[in-house]
């Protein structure tokens, strides 16, 4: 016996439309945004979904929302260990004036590379060990209770999940370009039996605090995922 999960990206918002740094920042849905959202939801439309997952931000949860028109009595769950990654003091700013400030290769160092982080913020390197603790969790849950899981991801958190299932190297990740009005597919064999169906206090939300710090930092209460 096989279930499936269905990874999808939320719809284009207006900082992605600028090229601005979103990280943890909420930003409104572009009309094209909205359209990847439907878009993403009609082909999922006939896949049988029995639990999803979204995070605290509204575009995550706004994408899970236009998918879960077509799909009733699915169980909606809360992981932020799934969020974007948070680029600290860059957060809000155009990426065009931070070239024109301080340069083609910094800009390059803190938007693409793997394990440099921004100031206050996270490297891809850390998004991963919480990806990372999350697919665990998750592969436990889906065996254990035998479902098919729909995740409303973000573009950088979700490089590390495809890395996972696909068995890609870290430049491959790197040079993903993850699309607004798709998803992709994996599959978790499990063993046939009763299948118990699952409650919200199965999975508790994980709630990252407003700020990043070093892992180093003795006050850092994401630690245990670095």
């Amino acid at each position: 016996m096989r279930c499936t999960i269905y990874l999808f990206r939320h719809g284009q918002t207006y900082f992605n439309q600028r090229k601005m740094f979103t990280g943890w920042k909420d930003s409104k849905w572009t009309a094209d945004g909205k359209k990847n959202a439907y878009a993403v939801a009609k082909k999922l439309k006939s896949k049988k979904i029995d639990v999803t997952f979204c995070t605290k931000l509204a575009r995550s949860r706004e994408t899970l929302k236009s998918v879960l028109q077509f799909h009733q009595q699915v169980l909606v769950l809360r992981d932020d260990r799934m969020i974007e990654r948070c680029y600290g003091d860059l957060q809000g700013k155009s990426h065009a004036v931070f070239i024109r400030d301080f340069g083609k290769e910094l800009f390059d160092t803190y938007h693409r590379s793997y394990n440099v982080p921004p100031p206050n913020g996270e490297s891809v390197k850390m998004v991963e060990k919480r990806v990372g603790s999350f697919i665990k969790d998750l592969i436990r849950f889906i065996k254990k209770y035998k479902v098919n899981v729909a995740i409303s991801a973000h573009g950088n958190s979700m490089r590390p999940f495809r890395r996972h299932f696909e068995k890609a190297s870290v430049g491959q990740m790197m040079g993903w370009t993850m699309p607004y009005d798709d998803f992709f597919e994996y599959s978790i064999e499990v063993r046939e039996g009763e299948v118990k169906k699952p409650k919200k206090s199965d999975w508790p939300a994980v709630h990252l605090p407003n700020h990043v710090f070093k892992a180093a930092d003795k006050h850092n209460v994401l630690k245990k995922y670095y």
